[in-house]
């Protein structure tokens, strides 16, 4: 839940972003060290659009709104960084550990295709 002692005008310095991201699977850090990011790859379209509404449950809970990419029917990227910090700041890696909570429904790697075979059913 939303803490209102956070200030989220403060962005993290690149220490902070780091101590916070040693302890969070799976999020990575953009380039412009303004954004962490983290990619699924579903099992299908639907499992795709529960866990985009999952995700927006707890986007609408924490009032900290993260931008959300879906691309070929199940492959999903979601973005957290805070525009009053221009930057990162307490509030990302909070809603980045509850999404990390959700349960996924993904593919196990084995079923993925290979990087030269077109996408079945694309």
């Amino acid at each position: 839940m939303t803490n209102p002692s956070l200030n989220k005008s403060v962005p993290l310095t690149i220490q902070q972003i780091d101590t916070y991201l040693n302890n969070l699977n799976s999020w990575q850090l953009a380039d412009d060290k303004k954004m962490i990011y983290r990619e699924f790859m579903t099992k299908d379209f639907m499992a795709a659009v529960h866990l985009i509404n999952r995700i927006t449950e707890i986007a609408q809970e924490e009032n900290h709104h993260p931008n959300i990419h879906l691309t070929d029917f199940r492959k999903l990227r979601v973005e957290l960084s805070t525009h009053d910090a221009n930057g990162l700041s307490e509030s990302d890696f909070i809603e980045a550990e509850r999404i990390n909570d959700l349960p996924v429904e993904s593919v196990n790697s084995e079923e993925l295709p290979l990087e030269d075979e077109p996408w079945s059913g694309v």
